[in-house]
């Protein structure tokens, strides 16, 4: 199992970032405890150095195995399903702006909260139009660099757009793009899909991310999730992809990953 944490390149309100700050020491101390990678969070890449990130992350070993482009929502406003089309185009063009760097470290690009919401005055079918639409744009641009994007089914708490497996499963039909696949996310599973293990195992191949924190959005093991299970099925569908924790740095940043990195190591010794 290749394991991961998410580290925020720039300053964040998303609380279950744990890692926010000073890039290269976080990085330091990810490797030390034995992650295999980092998954950064970049609202804009624009505003980062690319090839800089990469030079911090090889000096530690780390791949780099996702992309997080939520704070271009949480912080901008940015989404492919605003009723302003300058919004939608803007929210298209971020994503693409991803993209080099995607290639460079053969990252996928994840789609969470950059879909949006419903906004008042808007269908829900108008608003998955538009989101088709734009992540049909979005993977058309990705395909030649060899780039892949998964969105992430997020809880009906906070969009009503995909919440569950199933309904990520019809977007991808929807989309019609071989590069165009789901991350699935623990926490939000929990909450929106009544069997996970199944969910995980309908979603097969189409799986490109995985995320985890557990019942509370604590790190893996502080709660009720039935990660041995989860792991087992993920195995059963051939993933031979990244396990990144996205969880709230409870009781500190620090703590949350080094809890998490050794209960996930020890399910899988005993696996």
């Amino acid at each position: 199992m290749k394991l991961s944490v998410v580290l925020s390149t720039q300053a964040s309100q998303f609380e279950a970032v744990a890692f926010k700050g000073d890039f290269a020491a976080n990085v330091a101390k990810i490797a030390g405890w034995g992650y295999d990678g980092v998954e950064v969070a970049i609202r804009d890449p624009r505003l980062v150095d690319g090839d800089e990130i990469l030079r911090i992350a090889a000096v530690h070993s780390l791949e780099i195995p996702a992309i997080g482009t939520g704070q271009a929502w949480g912080e901008e406003g940015l989404s492919y399903t605003d009723p302003d089309p300058a919004v939608r185009v803007a929210a298209v063009q971020r994503t693409r702006a991803h993209i080099p760097f995607a290639a460079k470290s053969g990252a996928v690009i994840i789609i969470g909260l950059l879909r949006g919401i419903v906004k008042p005055g808007v269908s829900q079918e108008q608003a998955l139009g538009w989101l088709v639409e734009s992540l049909q744009e979005c993977c058309a641009a990705a395909g030649p660099h060899g780039v892949r994007l998964a969105l992430e089914p997020i809880n009906r708490y906070e969009t009503t757009l995909v919440n569950n497996v199933a309904q990520g499963m019809e977007l991808l039909e929807r989309i019609g793009a071989e590069n165009m696949g789901l991350l699935l996310d623990t926490f939000h599973m929990n909450i929106e899909d009544a069997e996970m293990v199944e969910s995980v195992r309908t979603c097969g191949d189409r799986i490109f991310h995985f995320h985890v924190a557990d019942s509370n959005r604590w790190y893996p093991g502080a709660g009720h999730i039935d990660f041995e299970a989860i792991f087992q099925a993920l195995a059963g569908t051939g993933y031979e992809g990244y396990v990144s924790g996205e969880f709230m740095p409870q009781p500190d940043a620090d703590l949350a990953a080094r809890w998490s990195i050794e209960y996930l190591r020890q399910l899988e010794s005993c696996g």
